[in-house]
């Protein structure tokens, strides 16, 4: 290493303005959130209202495909918190609608599925 130090990018866009943040929330407080994680999916329902927020809208754009909480937050430049925030707002309009992502795990075993498929062919 050459003892370089990168440095530290400074905040830009909503990042940099934690009133603009605040004002997107409405001062929303934790307990009013939706209990939504970063692999949630979000898929729209319908289209954004004309009195929509812009973010909303642009929320409501982005979900025609099914998108994790996580990739809305990175392609709209926004905290995790306030997409969250967001996000209540459109599942209490049933604008949007969240889903929980497969875990592996809840999926039956490979085997299991081959030795009732064996046994239906035994039939």
């Amino acid at each position: 290493m050459t003892g370089e130090r990168r440095e530290r990018r400074a905040p830009t866009g909503s990042a940099a303005n934690p009133e603009r943040l605040y004002v997107l929330t409405g001062g929303t407080e934790a307990a009013e959130r939706a209990a939504l994680d970063l692999v949630t999916l979000i898929v729209a329902r319908g289209e954004a209202p004309p009195t929509a927020p812009p973010e909303q809208a642009a929320l409501l754009r982005m979900c025609a495909t099914p998108l994790s909480v996580a990739e809305l937050s990175a392609y709209l430049n926004l905290p995790f918190s306030v997409v969250t925030v967001l996000l209540t707002e459109l599942l209490a309009a049933r604008l949007v609608e969240a889903r929980a992502p497969v875990v592996r795990s809840a999926l039956p075993d490979r085997t299991l599925l081959e030795a009732v498929m064996h046994g239906l062919q035994q039939l």
